[in-house]
């Protein structure tokens, strides 16, 4: 197949990018080409920003593909774009939405693509929802051919799967580990919430292209696996070879510290217990099953973080926050203690 990717070497893409032409298919990776370290030798680069419609336009002039996977497409006017550009050039469009546009507070725990798509607290989701809602739109009142996929915490060998972090990634909070520090976790730890290695959220994205089935519906994709953030946290402090002293701190209150702006990411997503049932993407991919255990998964990142200071983005910023945080949150504990 001829399949064209608007990003492709971001965390989710970058896997997609890769066993797309394993599988010997003919991958163009639409981008400013600012990362191409690691892309396989036979995908093909166009590049150009997808910010610049006429720019497009003009690169996939005369081109058909069968199918266009977007990963870069967060508002509606990204997927209003899109439809201009791609409309009557792909036989399918896939565009990546967010498993946090699911209903925030849950009813239940168990989540299908039937789940209410409501989150009040995070914009990010509510614009995913609003490109969702536009492309089934154009789906209905005009054929355009999409599929939605669903991530939800996806993770690489570049960044540790966290709950709390900085605006450079996991590194900080390992740091702070391997220092000795307290790190935060948010509310008791012992809400379930699953993280899925990219290599196995591949398996099932690149089994939807060019699926029949598969187009005019929605999937998320995920692993099978609960942890709690106690054990996530545990897995990372053990493979450290440290003490996890852990600061457990509810997250409203958190999400109340104006530094970071943490309601989205944790009243709306990471805060809420959610297990999610995969029976859908398996009747369309009926060969997949998520393999990367979390607690290998983690132990493999951590180790690629170790040995690569590239990805050892020290978040001083961060650090200063996480101590003034813990301080004023033992402080105020310490207070009510002794009323």
């Amino acid at each position: 197949m001829k399949i064209l990717l608007v990003g492709g070497t971001g965390t989710i893409s970058m896997a997609i990018t890769k066993r797309l032409a394993q599988q010997g298919h003919e991958v163009f990776l639409l981008n400013r080409g600012s990362r191409s370290a690691g892309l396989p030798d036979n995908v093909k680069l166009i590049k150009c920003d997808i910010s610049d419609e006429t720019g497009v336009r003009n690169a996939v002039s005369g081109m058909s593909f069968d199918a266009v996977g977007e990963f870069i497409g967060f508002v509606p006017e990204h997927t209003e774009r899109d439809f201009r550009l791609f409309s009557g050039i792909t036989r399918q469009y896939i565009y990546i939405s967010s498993a946090s546009t699911y209903q925030k507070p849950p009813a239940n725990a168990v989540i299908t693509e039937s789940t209410p798509l409501a989150n009040p607290y995070w914009q990010y989701s509510r614009d995913k929802i609003a490109c969702e809602e536009y492309l089934m739109k154009m789906y209905r009142e005009n054929g355009f051919p999409v599929t939605i996929v669903r991530p939800s915490h996806t993770y690489d060998e570049r960044s540790v799967p966290l709950g709390v972090h900085g605006k450079n990634g996991s590194w900080q909070v390992l740091k702070r580990m391997l220092e000795g520090k307290p790190v935060i976790i948010h509310g008791d730890g012992t809400s379930l919430w699953t993280i899925t290695h990219n290599s196995d959220f591949a398996k099932a994205y690149c089994g939807l292209v060019g699926n029949i089935h598969a187009v005019g519906q929605a999937y998320h994709i995920t692993s099978d696996e609960s942890l709690t953030w106690n054990q996530i946290y545990r897995i990372i402090a053990d493979f450290l070879g440290v003490e996890l002293k852990a600061v457990h701190i509810p997250s409203d209150f958190l999400a109340a510290a104006s530094d970071y702006d943490l309601e989205g990411s944790l009243i709306g997503d990471k805060a809420n217990s959610v297990i999610f049932d995969n029976s859908k993407v398996r009747s369309a991919v009926p060969d997949f099953t998520a393999t990367v255990r979390a607690d290998q998964g983690i132990r493999a990142t951590i180790a690629n973080i170790l040995t690569h200071k590239e990805l050892q983005h020290d978040d001083p910023d961060f650090d200063g926050w996480c101590d003034r945080i813990i301080e004023k949150y033992l402080k105020l504990k310490e207070e009510l203690t002794h009323e």
